[in-house]
């Protein structure tokens, strides 16, 4: 007991309380996100549709050059991503090992909070911990674009379809699905890794106040969600 004491001290309550609607606002949000979108569409609900369809249209090509082409596309982005997150992690390792040197700059900011080394090299880890948390999310997404490029390369010809007759159809809707399934997980893997980009915004929050965090927190779900949900690209998308 007395030990469960001492780690709550080392933090005042607010920011205990600031660390417990941080985390409960993304994970409580992804959740949600993730049973909204059975219901009412999202972005990546409706453009796993077009992945789909996609995959569909892939079965009556003989040549697959283009599809290729845009799944090496779709791959850069959480290759950028993960290349830009070692970045990150390496610049907050060097900043947690400057210790005095860094808290005392952050000090010099204004309206930032002042508090001990201790309190600010934990801040500094949750940043660490979001962005390697991201870093593992695209760099996931990376590979699974790659189990679809494999699978896009692996699929019969539109003749080998054409050849099975009245199951022909039912076929390409097979591996429609399939294939449609695996590169949909890509992007909501890569959508995960966004996700926390935008979330680590609002853990800089926490450098200036627990107040300043829990608003932070607020401010970007709200983003994300009308994003997700109430974008013009999502009404174009389905229109």
């Amino acid at each position: 007991m007395d030990t469960v004491i001492k780690v709550f001290s080392i933090l005042p309550w607010g920011d205990w309380a600031a660390l417990a609607a941080f985390f409960v606002g993304w994970s409580g949000y992804a959740w949600f996100a993730k049973d909204r979108s059975q219901t009412r569409p999202s972005v990546l609900a409706t453009t796993n549709r077009y992945r789909r369809l996609w995959m569909m249209q892939a079965t009556y090509r003989d040549v697959r050059v283009i599809d290729g082409v845009v799944i090496q596309n779709l791959s850069t982005s959480p290759s950028f991503f993960a290349s830009t997150t070692i970045l990150l992690i390496g610049g907050l390792l060097a900043a947690l090992s400057a210790g005095d040197k860094a808290s005392d700059l952050v000090r010099d900011l204004p309206f930032a909070a002042r508090t001990t080394v201790l309190i600010f090299e934990l801040k500094l880890v949750l940043l660490l911990v979001i962005f390697v948390y991201a870093f593992f999310r695209f760099t996931w997404s990376m590979r699974q674009y790659t189990f679809g490029a494999l699978m896009i390369a692996a699929a019969p010809e539109a003749k080998q379809f054409d050849a099975l007759g009245d199951e022909a159809e039912d076929k390409r809707k097979a591996f429609a699905d399939k294939a449609g399934r695996v590169v949909g997980m890509a992007a909501e893997t890569f959508n995960d890794g966004l996700r926390a980009y935008y979330l680590a915004f609002a853990a800089v929050g926490w450098f200036f106040s627990p107040l300043i965090f829990m608003l932070a927190t607020a401010g970007v779900i709200w983003i994300l969600y009308q994003r997700e949900f109430h974008s013009e690209v999502l009404g174009a998308l389905n229109s």
